[in-house]
């Protein structure tokens, strides 16, 4: 989707919870979310022309699979606004934001986008079987009785596991590698007062940690999370506001891998942005586990193969680093991975640096940013990516 500079899609308004509670009901992150981001924006509900709501697993874990939006936010007073809800597995947040943004585009604003997943129910097994619904379900059946030697019990962890173990297998990214990407995830996410991960961790305890799959240790994966995000997207001149530059979306159809997929939507989005990986300043990427988020750099031409984990060794993904700064707010390994809510956290994060107020993880002069999110698995291709290059104000 084109966003033309005269268009002026603006996200007027962001609101998050905290990533690192257990204790909420999707109804009262939902709700705390889109409240603080119309109060951000200065709108009362009332003002609100569409909401667009994402959630992926209500339906099997929170016994709403049907109206989840108008379940959890009826009492707020959008006074027969439409709400539309969306589902696409972890992916779902920035499916929301691109359909906003083409109802602005068309002349509906201002609109809300709310995101939210309680993924914390007491039944572990229960909470991963819901996730594995992000695949279809002959191959679900299929990779669950294959999982052999896979200690997880997780069909995706065992995905992204033969993924690293493939990029390792190149030769030019390694184990330390991986270590590195995540203590950098844990530094950014000590420094995010919204983060699920706050604790700093050295590589030597991350290597130690306990593997979850072969060569993913513990804090090299991303965690059950429960969370929200919101944001409100207007049209006009909102001085100040940042701004959609672009805002790609495709589905995977099993004819390509899964990162040649993300690297197509990632091209298209530069070109219609009218910019390169090179001129960005920061990048909210989709690293459910450390080795995708290396992966996730050298798809999305930011990195050359197999040289991404070298410069996050050397610092050069770091705040404060030689390179485009990644997952500032400690991404999905240390922020906290929401599942359906977690491309609406990534542009939160993006808009608050572009804002200029990060606080202690603020990167300097960021002007331009982008964000990477994903969900499902279609064969060896990705279901859902979406692609959101975003400018300051």
């Amino acid at each position: 989707m084109r966003i033309a500079a005269g268009s002026g899609v603006r996200v007027a308004g962001v609101g998050m919870t905290s990533h690192a509670r257990r204790d909420m009901s999707p109804s009262e992150m939902a709700t705390m979310a889109a409240g603080e981001a119309l109060a951000d924006a200065g709108l009362q509900p009332s003002e609100v022309a569409l909401v667009v709501a994402s959630n992926a697993l209500g339906g099997i874990l929170c016994e709403q699979g049907c109206i989840r939006g108008q379940s959890w936010m009826g009492e707020m007073g959008f006074a027969g606004t439409g709400i539309v809800n969306v589902e696409n597995a972890c992916a779902g947040g920035v499916n929301a934001v691109h359909l906003a943004a083409m109802s602005v585009l068309a002349g509906e604003s201002p609109v809300l986008v709310v995101a939210v997943e309680k993924m914390w129910t007491g039944d572990r097994r229960a909470t991963m079987e819901a996730i594995e619904e992000g695949l279809p379900a002959p191959e679900r059946l299929e990779k669950r009785r294959g999982m052999g030697d896979n200690p997880s019990r997780s069909v995706f962890m065992g995905l992204n596991a033969e993924w690293a173990r493939r990029h390792l297998e190149s030769g030019e990214t390694t184990v330390t590698h991986l270590a590195a990407t995540a203590a950098k995830a844990r530094r950014h996410g000590s420094l995010n007062p919204l983060a699920q991960h706050q604790g700093l961790l050295s590589m030597d305890e991350i290597l130690a940690a306990p593997v979850v799959v072969d060569p993913l240790t513990r804090p090299m994966c991303s965690s059950f999370t429960d969370g929200a995000a919101a944001v409100v997207l207007t049209g006009g001149d909102r001085s100040g506001a940042p701004r959609l530059l672009a805002s790609v979306l495709m589905s995977g159809d099993g004819t390509v891998e899964y990162h040649e997929r993300m690297g197509i939507a990632g091209r298209k989005a530069f070109d219609e942005a009218g910019y390169g990986p090179a001129d960005m300043d920061l990048v909210e990427l989709h690293d459910a586990t450390s080795a995708e988020e290396l992966l996730a750099l050298e798809a999305m031409g930011f990195y050359p193969p197999g040289k991404a984990g070298a410069a996050t060794l050397a610092g050069d993904t770091s705040l404060g680093g030689s390179g485009v700064t990644v997952n500032p707010s400690g991404g999905l390994v240390a922020r906290g991975h929401p599942i359906g809510a977690t491309g609406a956290s990534q542009l939160v994060e993006l808009c608050l640096q572009l804002r200029g107020v990060a606080g202690s993880r603020q990167v300097e002069q960021a002007r331009l940013a982008v964000m990477v999110n994903t969900g499902g698995i279609i064969g060896e291709d990705v279901a859902s990516v979406g692609v959101v290059v975003v400018g300051k104000g």
